[in-house]
């Protein structure tokens, strides 16, 4: 084409139809729009989601303190730590449903705001229970956030780009283990006694109230979908909303679900009763359980090793979620360019796997410890981002905010398992070597399910990212 190249998909009139004619200029005009759209979605909902997982995790940075001022025990904290999944899961499949019928904005403010209000409350702890009431809220307040992300991100990006940018919100994760380590050991240690409150307590007060304020912004920045929003020109949203429509078509013919549409119980129904569902739910579940222990007991794995000093903990600490940061995002860009899952799916959590098991054997310096949670952390976290690529592909329309909440609240029970029966483990060992077999084994069930019982991404998605 000798004609230049033009930034805005209107003055070209493109559509997803004839963007296949023209596939060199496609490309180019394509890539400018989602890096367009990146840019004004991504940095916003990734902030948000460091604060809902910093949230989530400060839990294991505050047992260095809480569990001796308040007398806990190891089985009634990792129960604590399990009963916000209980609130998680039984909110989760509703609150997705809600956005897809009130929209992401209202949605996501809603849910910052009181899990915000939550978080913050938790300063106020002094028995089991409130420690197990608060917990609670918590789950029931942030439930829906993530796979409310999952769902508002099909909105706007097709299925062979969706790993790249699912990894930037994973990537949170280990943004949140960082900041975990370095902003909560600094307010336990150095705000402890200002105010006559603990450091824990101040932990709680300074990394909840963000979620408030994100709230509130939220509820003036975010729009509901590409319809909506006036920072594109009518042929982009246009672009954009008939790309979304075309993939959910494909999702209906490759789930063989009949029309992408219908009415939110009927889609919660024909959800209930596909068994593919039940499938991708207990690989995440398996998943989930590795990557939430590695999250919580990072701290207490690197403690036991005998670093005492919390801010030392916490520190070091970084050192893993800073690494599986880097590795997650080169390993999910590195599906999207190649177009394949399984195999990266599959490698990351044998792989993680074997990191887990090689810390039962007590590495014998503190470099290799560390060295074996980075590796842990890369290909755990590297995982998920490949595996949420996935659903939204055979999950068409209505059936996609009931099915991806559905895979997500029952996936997540592995919340309320692997807290609890890792703390009962430890309290009757007094060690973590049996939990962290029993991880290993999970996570390669995962990486086998996905292997053998999930058929391979529908063709279409793979001749279009060989055509980017």
């Amino acid at each position: 084409m000798s004609h230049p190249v033009s930034g805005d998909l209107a003055s070209l009139h493109l559509t997803p139809a004839n963007t296949t004619a023209s596939p060199a200029l496609a490309a180019r005009e394509e890539d400018a729009l989602y890096r367009k759209v990146w840019l004004r979605i991504i940095p916003f909902l990734f902030v948000c989601y460091v604060v809902s997982f910093l949230d989530r995790i400060n839990i294991g940075f505050a047992q260095l303190q809480m569990k001796q001022d308040l007398g806990f025990s190891d089985a009634m904290y990792g129960l604590g730590a399990a009963i916000f999944y209980v609130g998680y899961v039984l909110c989760e499949v509703p609150s997705n449903m809600l956005l897809a019928r009130f929209g992401a904005r209202r949605t996501f403010t809603r849910i910052m705001v009181l899990w915000g209000l939550a978080s913050v409350g938790m300063m106020a702890v002094s028995t089991p229970a409130q420690f197990y009431t608060l917990r609670f809220l918590l789950g029931v307040f942030e439930a829906g956030f993530f796979p409310g992300i999952v769902l508002y991100l099909t909105y706007w990006f097709p299925a062979r780009r969706r790993a790249a940018v699912m990894a930037i919100f994973f990537a949170g994760v280990a943004v949140a283990g960082v900041l975990g380590g370095l902003v909560s050991g600094w307010i336990m240690r150095d705000m402890a006694g200002v105010l006559g409150l603990q450091g824990w307590k101040w932990m709680f007060a300074i990394e909840g109230a963000p979620a408030v304020f994100l709230g509130l912004i939220a509820a003036r920045c975010l729009v509901d979908g590409p319809e909506q929003a006036r920072w594109l020109s009518a042929g982009e949203r246009a672009y954009l909303t008939r790309a979304a429509r075309g993939e959910a078509a494909n999702a209906a013919d490759a789930g063989k679900g009949g029309h992408s549409g219908g009415h939110s119980l009927q889609a919660l129904r024909q959800v209930l009763r596909n068994p593919r569902v039940y499938l991708f739910a207990f690989i995440y579940f398996s998943l989930t359980c590795g990557s939430l222990a590695l999250s919580f007991w990072m701290p207490l794995i690197i403690r036991d090793f005998g670093i005492t000093d919390v801010m030392s903990v916490s520190l070091y600490s970084v050192v893993p979620n800073a690494v599986g940061a880097v590795g997650l995002i080169l390993i999910a860009r590195h599906s999207d360019r190649t177009g394949e899952r399984h195999r990266h799916f599959l490698l990351c959590t044998a792989g993680g796997a074997l990191a887990l098991a090689a810390l039962t054997l007590h590495p014998s310096s503190l470099a290799m410890m560390l060295a074996i949670l980075s590796v842990a952390a890369v290909l755990i976290f590297a995982a998920l981002p490949v595996f949420w690529s996935l659903p939204p592909s055979y999950l068409p329309g209505a059936k996609a905010a009931a099915g991806i909440a559905m895979i997500s609240s029952v996936g997540i029970t592995s919340g309320i398992v692997s807290p609890w029966v890792i703390g009962q483990i430890k309290t009757r060992t007094g060690s973590l070597d049996h939990a962290l077999l029993l991880l290993a084994a999970l996570l390669l069930a995962s990486g086998l399910a996905m292997w053998l019982g999930v058929p391979r991404q529908p063709a279409q998605g793979s001749r279009q990212a060989r055509q980017d």
